[in-house]
């Protein structure tokens, strides 16, 4: 098992960026697979993006080009770093953990998750 802690939410304006944090405890962090997801009022859990405990990426098309994900073991650490956020980015941003993930996208595959961190984007 692993705990997250989500940091780095808030509210921005249009066309802003935002670097978000996910804080891991545990001694075998870098030996898990992580996903970024997000959930606005009324709508399922949406995939953001994905990487392996090999560095190996993946994304969803609607943050392809503007989200990057990347970890950092030393520090127990997955960040999201969004670029040209837009309203519709708003959402809470959940992180997600689990020791080996066969389908990335699907928030089921993973056992572990933070709290949640609120980002809002005004137009």
């Amino acid at each position: 098992q692993v705990q997250l802690v989500e940091s780095g939410g808030q509210l921005v304006q249009a066309g802003d960026s935002l670097r978000l944090s996910c804080a891991a405890s545990g001694r075998t962090f870098s030996n898990y697979d992580m996903g970024w997801f997000r959930q606005a009022p009324g709508k399922e859990r949406e995939f953001v993006a994905f990487i392996s405990y090999s560095d190996s990426t993946y994304y969803a098309g609607s943050v392809k080009g503007r989200f990057t994900i990347s970890r950092d073991n030393a520090k127990n650490t997955v960040y999201l770093q969004m670029n040209s956020l837009k309203p519709e980015d708003t959402a809470v941003y959940y992180c997600a953990a689990e020791l080996r993930v066969g389908v990335p996208w699907a928030p089921n595959e993973y056992e572990n998750w933070g709290q949640g961190t609120q980002v809002t984007v005004s137009s």
